[in-house]
């Protein structure tokens, strides 16, 4: 009942849109006989150039609509030597809910599973079905908490769900094309923006519905237990993949290292962090509803499982990843086909952990040698560099900016945790220490033998001038020369920036620029295009190009290197930014300016009360 609600609420809404659009053209032609015949041929031509226009985008979003290609989602594809048993408990779920199994079954890299058909003439003939088995579900669940996921998939073939994926699908990338494609001054694109809503809501709506007629799939063949089970496992799984991809690998992707088996790391982050990943899934918050959600939150789903009848079926604890011939062979060919190393050297885990925490840990040495550079005048600061500051007694002066509201005695005794960063970062660089992967906590900085190698103590015996000597005496017994430790890196680059807002045709120094605010410094574009269609550059910029690549190829501003600004005019911004090395750079808003979101203006005044402070 619900595919076809959802095919018939599809294909209305579809056609909708389209009559709208005619309804508009029809309008737009009246319009034009009534201002020919009232005013002259230019002023006709001006008015009716935007309308004309935005209706152009319908045409060019239904035809890209039409001719895009309904192909399988990258994966690596299980035959049956890959998957045996995979394959046998598919085509055994298949038969109980009453569907054709899957033609091809594709190992993918997410905390998901999906199917999908190439169905023919707007679903009324079935395709070839592909279902897709994220690699960490097998990694992370029992075999009958997959088997329930598995069931919930194969429900949606059964309720003829997929048959009309591709029109739902092609709906809204027309309606999404056009849109993008209409200016947001021109009064047709706020018609086309608001219908575009109204089909998301009747489409999402339905999509809720069908979840949950899975839902009971999955209940009737693998039982409320596991089926609950899993889908609470879900949203837990889901956070220790991200934890695991933010803490483990992307800092040494961001420095130009991979891993050479991502995924069986993350099996080895599983196992070693099991009880925490555990009271995530007991304790995970319930996500409020929402009308643009294509899945009922989880609380309502595991209600309506908990009151749908189940089957008997006794627990299966054996975990998922039996059901695969060679679970390690299956990842690593996964991670060569959907990730792309580019010129990153892959190294195994225990080397490519200790080669990026080292990096990291030099990024941030870097920073705090920059800072001394600018203080000291010194052009290739390190830690010399502050022991010098140390014994001069002047620490606590160039401590000041790093602890707001401190003393120069109290900042120059906080400068202890620094001053670790540093000496650890000093030991790497004399080769008397290494860091040493663990998945149960963070990296330990370890000496020659792989003992623990804690310098915090040495750290708070090198920030006072009376102790620097007993410091130093302990750094060279263990072999640490300060010498070797010198900024790397000497000016702030982007690696690891965030965008957080974007400014279009805004003054700089007088010359227009499009300027992208990043955590760490502004990116300045300079003569970027037309005025008129600077939301929409800036948006097809950030698409397609990473920050960090944008910064490389455009002048930088890091916020370091700006001592002060001067906010002479908030709404138009009109500022002047005081670098260190004494130069100004003014910043002007223009009438004209747009911003990549409405908020941009306001987080770049943050930003720079931020530096005053």
């Amino acid at each position: 009942m619900s595919a076809t609600y959802r095919a018939l609420a599809s294909v209305v809404m579809l056609i909708g849109f389209y009559v709208v659009a005619l309804l508009q053209l029809a309008a737009v032609a009246a319009l034009g006989v009534w201002l020919f015949g009232h005013t002259s041929g230019l002023v006709t031509g001006k008015l009716l150039l935007p309308l004309v226009v935005a209706l152009g985008a319908v045409g060019v979003g239904l035809w890209k609509a039409i001719r895009t290609k309904n192909e399988p989602a990258p994966g690596l594809i299980l035959d049956e030597r890959a998957a045996p048993s995979l394959w046998a408990t598919v085509r055994e779920l298949a038969t109980a809910v009453g569907t054709r199994a899957p033609d091809e079954i594709r190992l993918v890299p997410e905390v998901n599973a999906a199917v999908g058909e190439q169905s023919r003439l707007l679903g009324l003939i079935g395709g070839r079905r592909t279902l897709y088995v994220g690699l960490p579900l097998l990694q992370a669940m029992r075999i009958d908490q997959l088997r329930s996921v598995l069931a919930h998939e194969l429900g949606h073939y059964s309720g003829r769900h997929t048959r009309l994926g591709g029109v739902a699908y092609r709906g809204r990338l027309a309606i999404e094309e056009t849109v993008e494609r209409i200016s947001p001054r021109n009064p047709v694109g706020w018609v086309f923006k608001g219908y575009a809503k109204l089909y998301l809501m009747v489409d999402n709506a339905a999509s809720r519905r069908q979840e949950l007629e899975a839902d009971r799939s999955s209940v009737a063949l693998a039982g409320t237990e596991a089926a609950t089970s899993a889908l609470r496992t879900l949203p837990a799984l889901d956070a220790a993949w991200g934890f695991y991809m933010r803490r483990y690998v992307e800092p040494g992707w961001s420095a130009g290292l991979a891993p050479d088996d991502l995924f069986g790391g993350f099996a080895l982050l599983l196992q070693a962090r099991r009880e925490e990943i555990e009271e995530l899934r007991e304790n995970a918050p319930e996500r409020e509803t929402s009308r643009w959600d294509t899945h009922p939150p989880i609380g309502v789903r595991v209600a309506a499982m908990t009151a749908t009848p189940g089957a008997v079926v006794a627990p299966d604890n054996r975990p998922a990843w039996t059901l695969l011939a060679d679970v390690a062979g299956a990842g690593r060919q996964l991670q060569g086909l959907v990730v792309e190393h580019g010129s990153r050297q892959l190294l195994p885990w225990a080397e490519f952990v200790a080669e990026s925490v080292a990096a990291s840990v030099q990024r941030q040495a870097d920073g705090i040698y920059r800072a001394a550079g600018r203080f000291t005048g010194t052009p290739a600061p390190g830690l010399p560099t502050l022991l010098d500051l140390v014994r001069a007694g002047r620490l606590g002066e160039f401590a000041e900016q790093f602890f707001s509201g401190a003393t120069r005695k109290e900042a120059a005794a906080a400068f202890a945790g620094p001053m670790e960063t540093l000496l650890d970062n000093a030991a790497v660089r004399s080769g008397r220490a290494r860091w040493q992967l663990s998945w149960s906590g963070p990296a330990r900085l370890v000496g020659p033998a792989g003992e623990p190698l804690d310098l915090a103590g040495i750290a708070k015996l090198a920030v006072a001038p009376e102790t620097l000597d007993e410091a130093l005496t302990r750094l060279a017994e263990l072999g640490v020369d300060a010498a070797h430790a010198t900024v790397v890196q000497a000016r702030a680059s982007a690696r690891d920036a965030d965008l957080i807002g974007g400014l279009a045709n805004i003054k700089i120094d007088g010359r227009e620029h499009d300027v992208l605010v990043l955590d760490n410094g502004l990116v300045l574009i300079p003569d970027p295009g037309k005025s008129s269609e600077g939301e929409k550059r800036l948006t097809a910029l950030v698409g397609a190009v990473q920050v960090a690549d944008l910064a490389a190829r455009h002048p930088y501003l890091p916020y370091e290197e700006i001592t002060s600004v001067e906010v002479k005019r908030e709404v138009p911004l009109k500022a002047t930014l005081t670098l260190f090395d004494g130069r100004t750079v003014s910043v002007q808003e223009l009438m004209a300016s747009e911003f990549l979101e409405k908020h941009s203006r306001d987080t770049l005044l943050r930003v720079f009360r931020r530096i005053n402070d």
